[in-house]
């Protein structure tokens, strides 16, 4: 069902144009240089794109360029630094923007100063918020956006995350996007999606971005993206987390911020929405969309666990390269207009909640959320479009007429619930000495503090998770073999070695420890397969020796005789499957692998002794 409207703009061709020549005359009143600094030569401050009229994007070593004429113009308030090196050689280029004179993490901490970390390209294709972030950076200096913000914010702007992706440069690197002519790719060099990697920190270039978060633990980061999917009249999409979940008083200044950078987008003639336009079904438009929380692999789903502010904005891939830039910019401003207002009390919350973190233990805590089926019916500004068979392919296509937009009337599902809980355990979790070189890494790259034990620890008072089922995905994802795990921790004393990892539930980052150390949690170290070695079976029984041995045990033992002839009466599949009916009694044999199935983290619910 929908709703004719006229449309108010001109057909997409000429609004490519138009766009064009109206942001390339918007961004030049702010290229020229200052009247104090106009006798001396300097390097320009525009880009490729604003050259281009924003029909191309420049090469990355434009990005170093720019990064040291805005230094040289403006050594107080510019600091251009490399925070790391790519697989493929390049260095990832960082911006510390800031009126304070704070360039150093320690003292913008010293000061209270609200840190804003803004990254563009960690898809490289998607490359409208570099173009964005430097067009925002030149007007912000200059006074005429976001006037005075620098005054109280320190900003952090990577203008390309995925820089080698960025080289791989091509025309067709994005078919679903209109602009710019040519771009980057959307995974590294490595073929690895960062997007997908914040909790499992496999590229070498996450590694370095979390180096740099730790170093500068910024109160928000804002992560610039373009869409894929349909084609309709919005322009951009926010969405914020914590809101749908983490800590509550943050959840509240969530929706401040997203709402807030939404009406400012209002305010400057965009159509924004409050989640993310991907239908709930593929190609469907009657489907309607879904929201709620992303997975810790996603930015805005990982900061939530360090009890900070993620944003992930997405302008509208079908939009031309011009518009899109717009947008984006018009998000960057806000954004540090809405941190230098307000950063200062949200970094008070923000510590308060690291404080309430520590006190976890014990707590019931979320580990996955999901919409329920729950929905509303909401106004959303599309085109008119069929359905038919396509000849090509022989699916049901959908195809948009740009020419009519409608106004769709189609459900929203954003009540979101959690799906899967685990009580965080009094204490911690403790790694045996065996697989503490797996998960050392991991807690480093995060910041996550831990112990090392100086002493055996025999029958230690642990809760033991064993698996009653794990499930290896057929297909690698993200060059990993993913794992399913059920089962349930029981209370199992355990002799535990000396160089025994000891991970505190009482510290800040304690949902980010529950997320990559409980088995089930949907990144977790399990979950990505860190652990598989744990869930494969090593050692057998030959059949000839498990007949013996059944044998022997049915005649000793009339309870296990009992046991298995009831299995074999109510079991049907048990009883027509020799390899089930022999591993029956080798699973109460005395040869059977104790440590198969045994998830290699444990828990505990008190602090081993001498911690």
């Amino acid at each position: 069902m929908s709703r004719r409207y006229r449309p108010s703009s001109p057909s997409p061709t000429r609004a490519l144009a138009c766009s064009a020549a109206l942001l390339a005359a918007w961004a030049s009143r702010a290229a020229a240089p200052a009247p104090a600094l106009a006798a001396a030569p300097a390097e320009p401050l525009t880009t490729v794109a604003e050259r281009s009229g924003f029909q191309h994007t420049g090469r990355y070593e434009e990005v170093a360029t720019l990064a040291a004429a805005f230094q040289a113009r403006y050594p107080d308030r510019v600091a251009a630094r490399s925070f790391g090196t790519t697989p493929e050689g390049r260095p990832m280029q960082l911006l510390v923007v800031t009126a304070t004179g704070a360039f150093d993490a320690a003292e913008a901490r010293r000061r209270g100063l609200p840190v804003v970390l803004v990254q563009g390209g960690i898809h490289a294709g998607e490359i409208d918020g570099k173009d964005a972030g430097f067009l925002a950076l030149r007007q912000v200096l200059e006074g005429q956006a976001a006037p005075g913000a620098l005054d109280k914010v320190v900003w952090l702007f990577v203008p390309v995350f995925n820089v080698d992706g960025h080289e791989r440069f091509g025309a067709w690197n994005r078919p679903n996007q209109r602009g710019p002519v040519e771009m980057g790719w959307r995974t590294t060099a490595q073929n690895l999606n960062l997007n997908r990697d914040y909790l499992k920190a496999d590229a070498p270039e996450m590694r370095a971005m979390l180096r740099l978060v730790q170093e500068w633990d910024p109160l928000a980061m804002v992560d610039l993206h373009a869409t894929n999917g349909a084609q309709f009249e919005h322009d951009i999409s926010f969405q914020v987390e914590p809101l749908h979940a983490g800590d509550p008083a943050l959840r509240a200044i969530g929706r401040q911020w997203r709402d807030a950078v939404i009406d400012d987008a209002r305010r400057h003639g965009s159509l924004p929405l409050p989640f993310y336009p991907s239908f709930v079904i593929q190609d469907d438009p009657a489907s309607g969309f879904e929201d709620g929380v992303a997975p810790p692999r996603f930015s805005h789903g990982y900061f939530l666990l360090r009890n900070r502010l993620g944003m992930l904005v997405e302008t509208h891939s079908w939009k031309p390269y011009p518009e899109r830039v717009r947008t984006t910019r018009n998000a960057i401003v806000s954004v540090l207009g809405q941190m230098a207002r307000h950063g200062a009390q949200w970094r008070h919350t923000a510590l308060d909640a690291d404080a309430r973190a520590t006190r976890l233990g014990g707590q019931e805590e979320p580990l996955a959320w999901k919409a329920t089926q729950d929905s509303r019916t909401v106004d959303f500004r599309g085109y008119a479009y069929t359905r038919t068979p396509s000849d090509v392919s022989g699916a049901l296509m959908t195809r948009y007429d740009e020419t009519r937009p409608q106004v769709w009337q189609v459900p929203l599902r954003d009540q979101a619930v959690p799906v899967l809980t685990a009580v965080a355990p009094a204490a911690g979790y403790l790694v045996p000495p065996a697989w503490a070189e797996f998960v050392q890494p991991s807690l480093e790259a995060h910041g996550v503090a831990f112990q090392r034990l100086a002493a055996d620890w025999p029958q230690a008072p642990v809760q033991a998770f064993r698996a009653d089922r794990a499930r290896t995905d057929a297909t690698s994802t993200e060059g990993r073999q993913r794992l399913a795990l059920e089962g349930a921790w029981k209370r199992e004393p355990r002799d535990v070695g000396t160089g025994a990892l000891f991970v505190p539930v009482a510290q800040p980052l304690s949902r980010l420890v529950l997320a990559l150390l409980e088995p089930q949690a949907p990144d977790s170290l399990a979950a990505w397969g860190r652990f598989n070695l744990a869930f494969e079976r090593k050692e057998y029984m030959e059949d000839y020796v498990a007949e013996d041995v059944a044998r022997r045990m049915l005649a000793a033992d009339p309870a296990l005789r009992a046991e298995f002839e009831r299995r074999v009466a109510a079991d049907p599949a048990f009883a027509g499957d020799p390899a089930a009916r022999l591993d029956f009694f080798y699973r109460r044999h005395a040869s059977w692998d104790e440590r198969y199935g045994l998830y290699p983290v444990l828990r505990l619910d008190q602090p081993p002794p001498g911690t």
